[in-house]
C-alpha cells in the first residue's frame, strides 16, 4: 500500500493549526467548559480527513507539554479521533445545525468518553461516580459546544477549505 507523504506546505498548514487550536483553548481556559478545539478538530477533519490527526494530535502534544500527563489528557489521545471520525463521516453535510448538533452532543458525551481510562485507573463503579458527578459541566460544554458551531463552522470551513486549495495549487 502506498503512503503519501505530507509535503512541507501540509507540514506547515499542520502546525500552524495545531498551534492555533492550543492557543485558542489557552484563550479561552477563561471561560468553564467553554472551548474552539471541537470545532477545530470537526473542521479539520472535513477539509483533511484523516490527515487531520497531525495537527490534532500536535494539540494533544502541546497539552501534554504545558500541564503534563494527566488522566484529563490521556482521554485527549483517543477522543479527539472519535469526534474527527464522526466528522469524516459527516463531512458531506452543509446544515450548520448538523454540525452544531454533532458538536453539542461531544461535549454531552464527553465526560462519558472519558470512562474508559477512569475504569482502568479506579474501577468501572469510579468512573460511573465520575461521569454522573460531571455531568453539570457536560451541559455547559454540549451549550457552548453547538452554539460555536452553529455560528462558525460553515464559515471557517469555506476559509479553511479555499486556503487549502490555494496551498495545494
Amino acid at each position: 500500500m502506498h503512503k503519501a507523504k505530507l509535503t512541507l506546505t501540509q507540514i506547515a498548514l499542520f502546525g500552524m493549526l495545531g498551534a492555533l487550536t492550543f492557543g485558542a483553548k489557552v484563550a479561552m481556559s477563561g471561560l468553564p467548559n467553554i472551548e474552539p478545539v471541537s470545532l477545530m478538530v470537526m473542521l479539520m477533519a472535513v477539509v483533511f480527513g484523516w490527515k487531520a490527526l497531525y495537527p490534532i494530535y500536535l494539540y494533544v502534544l502541546m497539552e501534554i507539554l504545558l500541564y503534563g500527563i494527566n488522566l484529563w489528557n490521556i482521554n485527549y489521545l483517543y477522543i479527539w479521533a472519535i469526534l474527527a471520525a464522526a466528522a469524516i463521516a459527516m463531512r458531506k453535510a452543509k446544515n450548520p445545525f448538523w454540525w452544531a448538533l454533532l458538536s453539542g452532543a461531544f461535549g454531552m458525551a464527553f465526560g462519558f468518553l472519558c470512562c474508559p481510562v477512569y475504569a482502568v485507573m479506579g474501577g468501572f463503579g469510579y468512573a460511573i461516580r465520575w461521569w454522573l458527578a460531571g455531568l453539570v459541566f457536560d451541559i455547559p460544554h454540549a451549550v457552548g459546544n453547538f452554539v460555536i458551531a452553529l455560528v462558525l463552522f460553515v464559515p471557517l470551513r469555506r476559509l479553511l477549505d479555499g486556503l487549502y486549495q490555494k496551498l495545494r495549487k
